[in-house]
């Protein structure tokens, strides 16, 4: 009878712990985007062993679903803006004067030469909504108490990763440090959010560092200079004619 309560025990702790990972999971998501929109403006080192360069963006967004990325530095490549409606992708090149919209195919390309892929940068919605997840353990992070969280891609979501691991703060949801994995469930990359600061009334990560599992040497740093959340802003905002006014 001790045997059939611990095992009815454990089966429903499992299903709680199950439902309680999307939770998390969301709540960490919305909190780094806003629940309705956000506007920020961040810096972004890549770090080789022979050079090193900045690049400078703005970012708006609204739900999940729409996204405008504008190049405001360096020079050359001032001018550069990158759109996400739903699941679709354009990219604007000034000095080109052409619209691209981007093929499933560079999805996992780096953006703008750094560690970052496109589908990192502008497909918000991917780890909310296209993978399961599920609780492992818990772990310390950055001196806070973290859930360990596995999401595993679900049947034909257009996804990259085979999977990923994120460590999320207990108390305050914060995304500390996200491993990805490819669909050989090897390691390529690790993402750690430090600096935690006050930004538009949120505590958050300022500062994420993007280490390759492959390269070592290379690593790409993104700071948050500023963060606006819940902004107004119209659907209209997020159009390729746009793509080529916003500053």
């Amino acid at each position: 009878m001790r045997l059939i309560f611990l095992s009815l025990f454990t089966a429903i702790s499992t299903m709680a712990i199950g439902q309680d990972a999307t939770d998390i999971v969301k709540r960490a998501d919305e909190k780094m985007r806003g629940e309705k929109s956000s506007y920020s403006e961040m810096t972004m080192q890549i770090v080789r062993p022979t050079w090193q360069r900045s690049v400078s963006f703005k970012s708006w967004s609204k739900g999940t679903e729409l996204s405008l990325v504008y190049i405001s530095s360096p020079a050359r490549e001032k001018g550069q803006s990158f759109l996400k409606i739903n699941r679709e992708m354009w990219s604007w090149n000034p000095q080109m004067n052409r619209t691209i919209k981007l093929p499933t195919s560079m999805l996992s390309q780096g953006w703008m030469g750094s560690d970052y892929t496109n589908d990192d940068l502008l497909n918000q919605r991917s780890v909310v909504t296209d993978y399961t997840h599920k609780i492992l353990g818990e772990e310390t992070v950055e001196n806070s108490s973290c859930y360990k969280i596995l999401l595993t891609p679900k049947p034909d979501a257009p996804v990259v990763w085979g999977k990923i691991v994120m460590w999320i703060t207990k108390e305050t949801y914060l995304m500390l440090k996200v491993e990805y994995y490819d669909e050989d469930l090897m390691l390529v990359k690790t993402e750690i959010g430090r600096e935690l600061k006050t930004m538009d009334g949120r505590l958050m990560p300022t500062v994420y560092e993007l280490l390759p599992a492959d390269e070592p040497n290379n690593k790409t740093i993104v700071t948050m200079n500023l963060i606006k959340f819940n902004i107004p802003i119209n659907d209209s905002f997020f159009s390729i004619q746009n793509m080529t006014r916003v500053r």
